[in-house]
């Protein structure tokens, strides 16, 4: 059972194990009578192949509260979106599947391109933003979650708690975040967000000083997880990263336009495990290398945005304070874990460590080097200006595509 202790300044909303899943759907059915509700799902075509994703459609076609199911496929070529049309084709929910790789939508992609609105890289960010768009196209959901494909461990009270704050109409809140404890097969998980990201927070506050924003995003328990809740309005708005520092991103663009009273975080599961990462310690541009960099460059320029000056004097500073505070967590940590009856392994445990400094220093000198470099995506409300009628093409193309290669 969870505790009841609120850190920060973000509304947390505990799991206490008093309610029944079948209780809280029905009231998210009563509330979708009068607020829609909607579910992103960013997905590789690999995935299909894989145990978790077949577990989680299982697990959402008996989801009774959803009027809409939009799923964004990457790395697929026309055989293989028929493949994931027919496989996506139980949801008995509305549910359409947007070939992000087909002629179609790449041909609208070329032409926001031609404009400076296009995501500048494939990924996931670039799946995410064109599903929000496709949402808001559509206008068929008031409230929208988003979570992963790739979850092992998935259960649909998972949806449920992620999406009830924004559901519910007796509360006022515009974003939620989901939570969880990265603890699987007998070991602590998320090396990220304990050895690179936290740390790497409470050592800005050191070097920098205390900021609003720094202890807002201090107050998140499980910062880059990536599900995620909206009203309907934010998506017109938010401004979101097509690298991996998008949970970062799309936190920032929170506190950028939101009041903290209209945010909160919610548990959403007592376990949870998903495909793993490699660490690619010789290998900056894949696995967790590539991720830390791209998170510390959005740490970066989002304090920059707020007057903070960087040098590389400030980042020497950081990566040693950094180093101190991240080996006393491998210590906190290999506590809790022998406490607790798991495995811990020091040395991976320090070895991730260390990469994570030679690449905080890495991506401070690439924020100094590219003081214009600029991976966050356009608005929606921005390109609906440029484009005033990408909504009604948008979702033309992805019924076309729905239609002309829906398997026989």
């Amino acid at each position: 059972m969870a505790d009841f202790h609120q850190n920060g300044i973000i509304t947390t909303l505990h799991n206490l194990g008093a309610r029944d899943l079948d209780e809280i759907e029905a009231e998210l059915t009563r509330f979708g009578l009068r607020r829609p509700l909607g579910l992103i799902l960013p997905s590789l075509y690999s995935e299909l192949q894989t145990k978790a994703l077949p577990k989680i459609v299982g697990d959402l076609t008996r989801v009774p509260y959803l009027s809409q199911i939009v799923v964004g496929l990457d790395r697929a070529d026309a055989d293989q979106y028929r493949e994931a049309l027919k496989f996506f084709a139980q949801f008995p929910q509305h549910h359409r599947v947007l070939w992000n790789d087909g002629p179609r939508l790449r041909a609208i992609d070329a032409e926001l391109e031609g404009l400076g609105l296009a995501p500048p890289e494939p990924g996931k960010g670039r799946n995410v933003w064109y599903c929000m768009g496709y949402t808001l196209a559509t206008g068929k959901a008031e409230s929208v979650a988003m979570h992963d494909c790739d979850i092992l461990t998935y259960d649909r009270s998972l949806l449920a708690r992620l999406i009830y704050p924004v559901a519910n109409p007796l509360f006022n809140y515009e974003f939620c975040k989901g939570y969880y404890a990265r603890v699987a097969n007998g070991q602590i998980n998320g090396r990220v967000s304990r050895l690179l990201v936290t740390p790497l927070i409470r050592a800005l506050k050191r070097v920098l000083g205390e900021t609003p924003f720094l202890n807002y995003l201090d107050s998140f328990r499980y910062i880059l997880a990536g599900e995620f809740a909206f009203r309907r309005d934010v998506l017109n708005d938010i401004r979101i990263p097509s690298d991996w520092g998008l949970e970062i991103g799309v936190l920032s663009e929170m506190y950028r336009n939101y009041n903290n009273n209209r945010l909160c975080q919610v548990d959403i599961a007592d376990t949870y495990d998903h495909k793993h990462q490699t660490l690619s310690l010789e290998d900056q541009r894949a696995g967790l290398s590539r991720m830390s960099i791209d998170i510390a460059k959005a740490l970066f320029r989002k304090l920059a945005t707020q007057g903070h000056v960087f040098s590389a004097e400030t980042f020497r500073t950081l990566k040693a304070t950094y180093f101190r505070i991240a080996l006393d967590f491998v210590e906190t940590y290999r506590n809790d874990a022998i406490m607790n009856g798991l495995e811990f392994d020091i040395h991976k445990e320090e070895k991730a460590v260390e990469m994570f400094a030679r690449n905080i220093m890495d991506a401070g000198k690439v924020f100094l080097e590219r003081p214009m470099e600029t991976p966050f995506i356009p608005s929606w409300n921005r390109v609906v200006s440029a484009v005033p009628d990408i909504f009604e093409r948008l979702s033309a193309a992805v019924e076309e595509d729905n239609r002309d290669y829906a398997p026989l």
